[in-house]
């Protein structure tokens, strides 16, 4: 399932951000550190949890907040942008953000 191989693949990025597991959820997956719910991998994309101090760092780069449905946006969650995504050090940088809010 290609869902799953992309899930495999967040997490491997993710690897040094110590205690990072996933929840099935919105036909996807969230995101959790320990407890903390910090993102969501939904059809292939990854967002990150983001408030006022972090979303322009994904609005600049033309990433869209997650909408699961045409009717439904969850306006505090963005799409991280592939460059981020495909540096694992990158990757674990905004994720740490991400579990601060």
């Amino acid at each position: 399932m290609k869902t799953d191989s992309f899930k495999d693949f967040v997490l491997d990025q993710l690897a040094d951000l110590r205690g990072v597991t996933t929840r099935a959820m919105f036909g996807g997956y969230g995101l959790y550190q320990h407890d903390i719910f910090f993102g969501i991998i939904h059809k292939g994309h990854l967002y990150f949890k983001t408030d006022r101090t972090t979303v322009p760092a994904y609005r600049s780069r033309g990433m869209k907040p997650f909408a699961p449905t045409p009717t439904q946006t969850l306006k505090n969650y963005y799409e991280v942008p592939i460059e981020v995504l495909e540096d694992s050090d990158d990757l674990t940088t905004w994720a740490s953000q991400a579990t601060q809010r």
